[in-house]
């Protein structure tokens, strides 16, 4: 009763004499004095602690379980004291200071509730959203959601776990930008220092910020040592650039840029890597080489929009040379194109579509087997109308003309117009539908085409009359019910032949023969070749669909063509079948089952009774990280490949990484790779070797290292494009 009385009169003394208005109202004999509630000018501070003391106007003392509360700041300790005129708080023996983003603890704490400013010795410190955590010798508090550590360090390793950690000289946590920023650094990954930066920025968010980004290296063959330092440019929130220095122990120094920039209507990015200096080069050959890409998509307003496009490089080796990525180095033909198309609506059952486009190509030829680069379009114009549903009736109307240009071929205009009406027959279970329509083609020629002059021309009618029925019924497979579907067709097509020889190949291919070629009026790609046809195409497909999402689990589809006379339209330079007996086409593909996909494709000869092509593959990918592929491609007198692909655990923690694709028909492997990751709770680690034959026939070797810590950077060469584009199905382990 006596301390009881003690502590009550100690506080009535202190605190008229204080800056705080008391607000313990109506206190009783059976109140706990022990925790005490004052109000400052700004906000209140709150007092709670086994036993609480002080001097007249000056501090109070709290000992035992101490903890004072301040806005969102909360501190606890053994030992506090309060100064009243300065408030300003002290506290030592087990301090914790809990504030929203953070959690501190040390042995020695000064801090000031009002300006947020202070210091604590022997700290350390916790991200409550567990994103890092860390150390240091003394720890400066520079104003709300801002402190500095001296000579600390940071991880996202959870607690107990010191894989890798920064140390820092000096290191600065902004919570309120969520950045990080270290003096002096050096990274450590199982206590074996691996960079050193004198000044290092990083988010602890995962948001945009300008600063220096991982150093990358790598190995190749042709290039040699591969160091870059990329450094990142968060100019604006809808514009950013990384500039990237880039050392090679066999070619120099390069400066790899790219600049990226997004608005309301438009979106962009340009990519310019020079090379100044290749020390590899001959003096015969330009020292200097270069490649740049550039992206623009624009929405201009009222159904318009432009695009932009274009890429080039020095000389036709640069990809060869300097690039490590196979997608890249099998390029051909560069795009240099600017487009600007309309879609709008015509009339109420009709659509209009129209563009203006200029293309050509840089093309890199192959000193071993040289090709010829493709035509110019300068320009190309395109309008398409289509109105449907007039007294039953589709019109539709496609015209095209275009400039073609090139530097040692025939060139000249072409001007093409297909206007066509079908009148679509539906019920609830088929479908007929006639059409008619008639292709005109006239040319502008830069000379004469032998007696024909040099503006001939060509009119050719096309019919076609395409049928379906659709059968279905509700069937259970394994326990899981689907909906089957049974739908048999026919396409018939009917143009008469014309002579066509003598007409110029400006854009025209014979397309793959396939399933979905086979249901096409014309075999053709482009419009210099209309094919003759007098030919019935028959396919049945059968499909298996999930009744409650309508997804297709299943398809198999066989069909053939039956030609009533042989073909005769060909394009001279390419080997051609025009015997009237097609191929048997089967395709298969979808899901076996929840872990199984595969695509079959079979193309069969009944005249010679051989398989002429086939393109088959099948995927087992029971769960995220485990995926194996295998397929085959066989064409006749061109090609026969395996490719497999696998990316599996071999413990909990270590995936391996594998992909090969051999040529059985040259005996030869095209491409390889195989490696490991091994992913830890804050790091993983990725080693990839890759080799493959360019289209050169030389082969390319590559090596990518990288070590990935958690939340802070990636340091080394990435494999990741690599194994994506190398194993369909692969998926990031970290």
């Amino acid at each position: 009763m006596k301390t009881r009385l003690f502590r009550l009169f100690a506080l009535l003394l202190i605190l008229p004499c204080t800056s705080f208005n008391a607000i313990a109202d109506e206190l009783s004999s059976e109140q706990d004095l022990t925790a005490l509630a004052i109000k400052p000018a700004k906000k209140p501070v709150y007092i709670e602690a086994d036993y609480i003391d002080g001097s007249y106007g000056e501090v109070i003392n709290a000992f035992g379980d101490a903890k004072i509360s301040c806005g969102d700041t909360m501190i606890t300790a053994d030992r506090m004291k309060l100064f009243q005129n300065t408030n300003e708080a002290e506290a030592e023996n087990n301090v914790r200071i809990e504030k929203p983003n953070d959690v501190l603890e040390g042995s020695f704490l000064k801090y000031n509730l009002d300006t947020d400013m202070g210091l604590m010795n022997d700290p350390s410190y916790q991200k409550k959203d567990g994103e890092g955590r860390g150390t240091g010798e003394l720890l400066l508090f520079e104003g709300e959601d801002n402190y500095r550590l001296k000579k600390g360090s940071y991880t996202t390793c959870p607690e107990g776990n010191n894989d890798w950690y920064i140390r820092a000289g000096d290191l600065k946590i902004d919570n309120d930008k969520q950045v990080g920023t270290a003096r002096n650094v050096s990274i450590r990954f199982k206590d074996v220092p691996v960079l050193y930066f004198p000044w290092l920025d990083f988010s602890f968010s995962g948001k945009r910020k300008s600063g220096m980004l991982a150093p990358i290296f790598g190995n190749t063959a042709r290039s040699g040592v591969d160091l870059a330092l990329p450094f990142y440019l968060n100019i604006a929130p809808n514009f950013d650039a990384t500039i990237t220095p880039r050392a090679m122990s066999k070619r120099g120094l390069m400066l790899n840029n790219e600049f990226r920039y997004l608005g309301d209507s438009m979106t962009g990015q340009l990519q310019v890597d020079v090379l100044p200096n290749d020390i590899s080069r001959s003096k015969d050959e330009s020292q200097t080489r270069y490649g740049m890409s550039f992206t623009h998509n624009q929405y201009l307003g009222r159904g318009w929009q432009g695009n932009l496009a274009y890429n080039r490089v020095s000389d036709d080796r640069y990809f060869r040379d300097i690039s490590s990525n196979m997608a890249t180095t099998s390029q051909r033909n560069l795009l240099q194109q600017a487009t600007a198309s309309y879609h709008g609506a015509l009339g109420a059952g009709g659509s209009l579509n129209m563009s203006v486009m200029a293309q050509r190509f840089q093309t890199l030829q192959d000193p071993l087997a040289t090709f010829q680069s493709p035509y110019k379009r300068l320009p190309q114009v395109t309008m398409n109308a289509v109105q449907r549903n007039v007294a039953g009736m589709d019109f539709n109307l496609n015209t095209n003309w275009t400039n073609f240009a090139h530097d040692s071929l025939i060139d000249g205009h072409r001007f093409t117009m297909f206007p066509s009406v079908s009148v679509p027959l539906r019920n609830a279970f088929g479908y007929v539908t006639p059409k008619v329509g008639v292709h005109y083609t006239r040319y502008d020629l830069s000379s004469a085409v032998g007696t024909h002059g040099s503006t001939p021309d060509r009119i050719l009618p096309i019919f076609s009359l395409d049928s379906g029925v659709v059968f279905d019924r509700n069937i259970a497979v394994q326990g899981e019910r689907f909906t089957q579907t049974l739908e048999p067709r026919a396409f018939y097509v009917y143009i008469p032949y014309t002579q066509q020889s003598f007409l110029p190949i400006f854009d025209s291919a014979e397309s793959d023969f396939s399933f979905a070629q086979m249901l096409t009026e014309n075999r053709f790609s482009g419009s210099d070749r209309i094919n003759d046809a007098n030919q019935v195409t028959l396919a049945l497909t059968s499909r298996l669909i999930e009744p409650e999402t309508g997804i297709e689990r299943l398809r198999v589809a066989i069909g053939q063509q039956f030609r009533f006379q042989d073909r005769r339209v060909i394009i001279e330079e390419q080997q051609q079948i025009t015997s009237r007996r097609a191929d048997f086409i089967a395709a298969f593909s979808g899901r076996i089952s929840s872990t199984i996909r595969t695509d079959t494709n079979w193309q069969f000869d009944e005249q010679l009774m051989r398989t002429e092509k086939i393109r088959t593959g099948i995927s087992y990918q029971p769960e995220q990280g485990k995926v194996m592929n295998v397929g085959y491609r066989f064409t006749r007198e061109i090609l026969e490949q395996v490719d497999t692909s696998i990316q599996w655990p071999f413990t909990p923690r270590l995936n391996g990484v594998a992909r090969i694709n051999y040529s059985l028909r040259d005996d030869e492997l095209l491409a390889g790779l195989a490696g490991f990751e091994y992913r830890a709770c804050c790091w993983a680690l990725r080693l990839v070797a890759q080799r493959f034959t360019t289209a050169t026939r030389r082969t390319s070797t590559a090596v990518f290292v990288q070590l990935e810590l958690n939340g802070l950077m990636q340091i080394g060469a990435n494999p990741l494009r690599v194994l994506q584009e190398s194993i369909p199905g692969y998926s990031r382990i970290n």
